[in-house]
């Protein structure tokens, strides 16, 4: 199946493009696409979406699907869909007082 993963800020830096077409298995999670990347963008990509040392996403991070939040769904357990489109957004700082 596919899923059309984006990327923002310092990670679409990272992986060199805003957006790509990922072919995984039907029975793929939130989990087994992180990982898969991972090991597709190297240390850089592993540092900026999971902790130290550990296959736990950063909690700063956000992931969608389809827009939802996957924090309401079934967090990196979620089962990802055909066609769908996964979003990780970065944290946002700025503002004024």
């Amino acid at each position: 199946m596919k899923v059309h993963v984006k990327y923002f800020a310092a990670l679409r830096e990272i992986v060199g493009k805003r957006e790509e077409i990922v072919k995984v298995d039907s029975d793929t999670t939130v989990e087994t696409l992180l990982l898969y990347l991972s090991k597709k963008y190297g240390d850089k990509f592993k540092k900026y979406v999971f902790k130290p040392k550990t296959t736990t996403p950063r909690e700063n991070l956000q992931f969608l699907i389809d827009g939802n939040s996957i924090t309401t769904l079934n967090g990196i357990e979620t089962k990802l869909n055909d066609d769908c489109k996964f979003v990780i957004i970065p944290p946002v700082g700025g503002g004024t007082k």
